[in-house]
C-alpha cells in the first residue's frame, strides 16, 4: 500500500541542476478535492496557496481527482526546469540481489557487486567537531570555531561534478563521496536523463574524469548512487539533520552552472518545508530543509554541510517567482533533501540497488477545502479508500475521516501528509489526530505503524 498524494507543498520550488538539471522544487498548495491518498497515476493541478513562489516544475500536471495520501498508488509529477535540465523522472534501478559471493559482496541480476553492508561512514558522536577526521577516513572540520574557509577546503575535495549526455543532450550536476572505494551520491533528477543508453561522467576535485555507472535509484526521495573507479577517496559524513535548528550556519557546495568547486554560505531558514519535484513519471516527496544558501542550476546532488563539515541535506530544488518556467537561479529559497533521509536510501540503494518509502494505505479527497487532509469517502474502481488490512484500516481510519494532523503536526493538504509520511522509516509508528466523517463525534489519535513500499 502506498499513499502518494498529487498536489504540492506550501512552498513552489525548482531543482537544481546545470545547463538544466530541472530543479523545480513546489511547495504544497491547498489541496483539491477527490484524489484517492496514495493512489492515482495523475495528480492534479494544485490551486497555488497563497503568496508563495509558483511551483517551477517545467510542465504544469494534469489536474485529477483523488490521490494517494500516505503513498498509495503514485502520483504524477511536473517536470522542473529549463529546456535540457534534468527534471526528476523515474530511472530504472538495478535489479536486487540474487546470488552471493565473498563475505561482504554479492552480486545482482545484473552482474553488479554490492557490499552486503553500505558500511557508509558515522557522524562524530557524542561530540562533534573534533579536528580532523571522521570515521573511515571521512573528512571532518573543526566544528564551531570553523570559519567558513576551514570547512570549504575539507569538503570541496569529496564534491563532484556530474555530466549526464542522454537523448535530450547534455546535462551537469554534482554529487558528494560517501565512500572511498567511488560511490557517489546525487539526486535522480540529475542522472534521470542518462536513461539506459546515454553516459554519465564524474569530475573529481583534481581534474580526473572517470566513467560512472547508475548503482540504484529512486524518484519517490530523488536520490541516486553513482560509482566511479576509484580508491582512497575522501568521503563526506552524512550528519544528523534531526539535530539542524533553525538559524544554524551552512555551507552549499558543488558546480552551479558548470562552476565546480562553487562554494556559498546562509543559514538554516526553515525547517520541515514540505516541498514536491518531479515530472510525469515520478515525483519526489521532500520533507526539506530550506536554506537561503546560493544554490543554482547545477547545484543539484551537492552537499549543504554545517560547520563541523558534515552534510545535513543534498540540495535538490530552488524556489522560482510566480509565472517562472525556467530555474532563472537562486532568490534565497533553497531547498534540501534532509542527511538522515539520504543515509537510509543511499544504504538501500547501494546494498540492493532499490529503496523503500512508508505508507499508510489511503486515498485523500483532493478537493476537499476544509481543515486537514480527508480521506475519500467512496473508493475509485476497484480500489477501496482505505486498503483492507492496511495500517490506516488496522488503526481505525474510516473513508471520509479528515487527518488534522501527523505526530502534532497539523497538515492542510494531501502533498503535506505524504511527505510527513516519508520523512519516516518503515515501522516506524505515528500518531494521526483524526477527525471522524461528517464531523460527527470527537477528534481521536491513533497509532498507525507504517508499512513499506518498493520504488519503481
Amino acid at each position: 500500500m502506498a499513499d502518494d498524494p498529487r498536489t504540492r507543498p506550501p512552498v513552489p520550488a525548482s531543482e537544481a541542476g546545470t545547463g538544466g538539471d530541472g530543479l523545480f522544487a513546489s511547495p504544497t498548495p491547498a489541496p483539491a478535492r477527490g484524489a484517492p491518498a496514495g493512489a492515482p497515476h495523475e495528480r492534479p493541478d494544485p490551486s497555488p496557496s497563497g503568496p508563495p513562489p509558483q511551483p517551477q516544475h517545467g510542465h504544469g500536471a494534469p489536474a485529477g481527482p483523488a490521490r494517494p495520501a500516505a503513498d498509495w498508488p503514485r502520483p504524477a509529477a511536473r517536470r522542473v526546469g529549463p529546456v535540457l535540465t534534468a527534471g526528476v523522472a523515474v530511472v530504472a534501478l538495478v535489479a536486487g540481489a540474487v546470488g552471493g559471493i565473498a563475505a561482504e559482496r554479492i552480486v545482482d541480476a545484473a552482474g553488479m557487486y554490492r557490499p552486503v553492508d553500505a558500511a557508509l561512514p558515522q557522524p562524530a558522536s557524542p561530540a562533534r567537531g573534533a579536528e580532523g577526521t571522521g570515521s573511515d577516513g571521512a573528512a571532518g572540520t573543526g566544528g564551531a570555531g570553523a570559519s567558513v574557509g576551514d570547512v570549504a577546503a575539507r569538503v570541496t575535495p569529496s564534491v563532484v561534478s556530474l555530466r549526464v549526455e542522454g537523448s535530450d543532450g547534455v546535462t551537469t550536476g554534482s554529487g558528494v563521496v560517501i565512500r572511498s572505494d567511488g560511490y557517489v551520491l546525487t539526486n535522480n533528477h540529475v542522472v534521470a536523463a542518462a536513461g539506459a543508453k546515454g553516459a554519465i561522467v564524474a569530475l573529481l576535485p583534481d581534474g580526473t574524469h572517470l566513467d560512472a555507472s547508475l548503482v540504484g535509484a529512486t524518484a519517490d526521495y530523488d536520490l541516486a548512487v553513482v560509482r566511479v573507479r576509484a580508491r582512497d577517496l575522501t568521503p563526506l559524513v552524512l550528519g544528523d539533520s534531526d539535530a539542524t535548528t533553525v538559524g544554524d550556519p551552512v555551507v552549499a557546495v558543488g558546480a552551479p552552472l558548470g562552476l565546480d568547486g562553487t562554494v556559498t554560505t546562509g543559514i538554516v531558514s526553515a525547517l520541515h518545508r514540505p516541498v514536491t519535484a518531479g515530472e510525469s513519471s515520478g515525483t519526489a516527496f521532500i520533507d526539506a530543509i530550506q536554506t537561503d544558501a546560493a544554490i543554482n542550476p547545477g547545484n543539484s546532488g551537492g552537499p549543504l554541510v554545517d560547520m563541523a563539515g558534515e552534510v545535513v541535506g543534498i540540495n535538490s530544488a530552488i524556489a522560482q517567482p510566480p509565472g517562472s518556467f525556467q530555474a532563472t537561479g537562486s532568490i534565497g529559497l533553497g531547498f534540501a533533501i534532509p542527511s538522515n533521509q539520504a543515509r537510509r536510501t543511499a544504504e538501500q540503494l547501494i546494498e540492493d540497488g532499490t529503496a523503500t518509502y512508508p505508507v499508510i494505505g489511503v486515498y485523500l479527497d483532493e478537493r476537499y477545502t476544509g481543515e486537514g487532509v480527508k480521506v475519500v469517502a467512496d473508493g475509485s474502481g476497484d480500489e477501496p479508500p482505505v486498503a483492507p488490512g492496511g495500517p490506516a484500516d488496522d488503526a481505525g481510519v474510516r473513508p471520509g475521516d479528515v487527518i488534522v494532523a501527523v505526530d502534532g503536526r497539523p497538515v492542510t493538504s494531501p502533498d503535506e501528509l505524504v511527505v510527513a509520511v516519508r520523512a519516516r522509516a518503515p515501522g516506524d509508528a505515528v500518531t494521526l489526530r483524526v477527525r471522524p466523517a461528517g464531523g460527527e463525534g470527537a477528534e481521536r489519535d491513533v497509532r498507525v505503524v507504517l508499512d513499506e513500499a518498493t520504488s519503481e
